[in-house]
């Protein structure tokens, strides 16, 4: 859709583009608490074992995958994502998801961003990473230019809501033919050393920066959201990713989308955007340390049952039920759902655990569910 808005003037389209400004003395307390948060959790990761890191890591990049997608409406599964993780990193989560061939780029994508986050980043990094997010076979029918950037051919880059030639214009990224000397300049930066600028600062500001540029047909949210991870697990001094940025933005989708626009539309004083990034980056860490606690409850749970020997329903079931995220109460339906099996199998499964000692049945009839026996942290199981 290409509506004109012929009245905005775009941040690119000043005089002084790209030489953004920001008020350090504003940003100065909410970088320092940013900072004092992120080296609180770092701190208390160093104090735990491998295996938990390991884990923790593990939580915080499906995360960042499925809410980074689910920020542009794209649906993945958890589950396959978080089995797609764990395959490629080598760490042990239980029962393991079949692989899924819609999630397995965009965790290529991720894990290259997060994983070798020291490596420059370069015009064909980006252009693997869309490919990654669109593989040609999947996306043969849509009209996108995959793994290149946008020509223009139907119109100038827009961001757009409303109705079919009614629709509002948010935002307009460059005309195309500019794109590879702004994109050129934009990797320079990032590739840069700069001691001038705190890097919780250049992780927002790559962010901003390329969404601006807008340079591929689709996936540039994403790929911005990747960006700032990178240039955040540099400014971590650590591939391992400990909380989900993408998470806390899906959180706020709505002021995320409104400070982006109010920023594009307005001068190069970037100071605005900064301080929502820094204090969405700070409830971040508070919810990584949340997700903590979970991963540490899940942990004493199968070091308590370590001698117990479970089938891969058992332990996938059991190991959903100790998340952070799980949903209602424990029932024979759905076991039959988490496990994708019968309901005479998801008898059995429970059957078996309840003589185990692991769980307790309440209720009667076809209102009886299942807790895990006194242990705190599946008290109630939602």
């Amino acid at each position: 859709m290409n509506l004109s808005n012929q009245s905005t003037t775009y941040v690119w389209q000043q005089a002084a583009w790209p030489a953004w400004q920001m008020d350090m003395l504003a940003l100065a307390k909410p970088l320092e608490r940013a900072s004092k948060a992120q080296g609180v959790l770092i701190g208390r990761m160093q104090d735990l074992g491998m295996e938990v890191r390991n884990l923790v890591s593990v939580t915080a990049l499906t995360s960042d995958v499925v809410k980074s997608n689910e920020i542009e409406g794209e649906r993945l599964n958890a589950d396959s994502v978080r089995s797609s993780i764990a395959r490629r990193l080598g760490v042990d989560v239980g029962a393991l998801a079949p692989e899924d061939r819609s999630v397995e780029g965009v965790v290529d994508m991720v894990l290259d961003a997060t994983q070798k986050c020291d490596q420059p980043l370069s015009k064909e990094r980006l252009f693997a990473w869309h490919m990654a997010l669109f593989p040609p076979k999947a996306y043969r029918l849509r009209d996108l230019r995959i793994g290149a950037w946008r020509d223009d051919a139907n119109g100038p880059m827009q961001v757009v809501s409303g109705r079919m030639h009614q629709g509002c214009v948010h935002y307009e990224a460059p005309p195309a033919e500019r794109l590879e000397a702004e994109v050129q300049a934009f990797l320079a930066w990032v590739n840069r050393e700069d001691s001038a600028t705190p890097e919780l600062l250049r992780a927002g500001l790559g962010h901003l920066w390329f969404v601006t540029l807008h340079p591929f047909d689709d996936g540039n949210g994403r790929i911005a959201r990747a960006i700032g991870d990178m240039l955040l697990a540099r400014a971590d001094q650590s591939s391992q990713r400990f909380y989900s940025l993408s998470a806390q933005i899906m959180r706020q989708r709505e002021a995320y989308y409104d400070i982006l626009e109010r920023t594009q539309k307005g001068r190069l004083d970037v100071t605005q955007w900064l301080l929502w990034f820094l204090q969405a980056l700070e409830a971040a860490i508070a919810h990584a340390h949340s997700a903590l606690d979970f991963v540490l409850v899940k942990t004493r749970f199968w070091q308590t049952h370590a001698d117990l020997v479970l089938n891969a329903r058992q332990k996938r079931v059991l190991n959903k039920v100790l998340d952070k995220d799980f949903d209602g109460k424990l029932s024979n339906k759905k076991w039959q759902t988490l496990a994708k099996t019968s309901a005479d199998t998801a008898l059995r499964d429970i059957s078996e655990l309840v003589q185990l000692g692991i769980l307790e049945s309440r209720g009667a009839g076809r209102g009886v569910y299942y807790l895990l026996r006194g242990w705190a942290g599946g008290a109630e199981n939602g």
